[in-house]
């Protein structure tokens, strides 16, 4: 009985044959959140790469951050669907200018898929890379901080 996949590379037939997570004394399933995490450190690690999600993930993100406790969302921008054996991951980032994007592209590609296959076992089918846009250097990764307005009342 097989999950319909958004990724058709990736089965998500709970009755294949025993792969690495699985043995004679049980089995070992790894939720989605880490495999997406492992990606997104695994994206973060690679040069050229200066940020990872769209726009509003990255602002959601840093909002998140600023909050007393509040911790860094390593899965941002990474989208994963996670089988029985088999993975596939989409992520999205920002290049930094000057470097060659296909060229970090595919080191991002082979650093996820190599990272998610160390650590967990996975088959990784495909990573698909969405380059959304370039940073300058000097220009700003926030929305500029504005002045408070003047009181009107007193």
């Amino acid at each position: 009985m097989a999950e319909k996949s958004a990724h058709p590379s990736v089965s998500t037939d709970v009755e294949r044959a025993p792969g690495p997570l699985a043995s004679d004394l049980g089995s070992t399933t790894i939720a989605d959140q880490v495999v997406s995490k492992i990606a997104g450190i695994a994206t973060r690690e690679v040069n050229g790469v200066h940020a990872i999600g769209g726009g509003a993930a990255r602002a959601f993100g840093a909002i998140r951050e600023r909050i007393p406790g509040g911790s860094t969302n390593y899965s941002q921008g990474v989208q994963v669907e996670v089988g029985s054996v088999e993975c596939a991951v989409d992520v999205e980032f920002i290049a930094e200018y000057g470097a060659a994007i296909a060229d970090v592209a595919e080191a991002v590609r082979q650093n996820i898929a190599s990272s998610i296959q160390r650590m967990t076992g996975l088959h990784v089918v495909e990573v698909n890379v969405a380059v959304t846009d370039v940073h300058l250097q000097g220009e700003q990764d926030e929305e500029p901080a504005t002045e408070p307005a003047e009181a009107r009342v007193h």
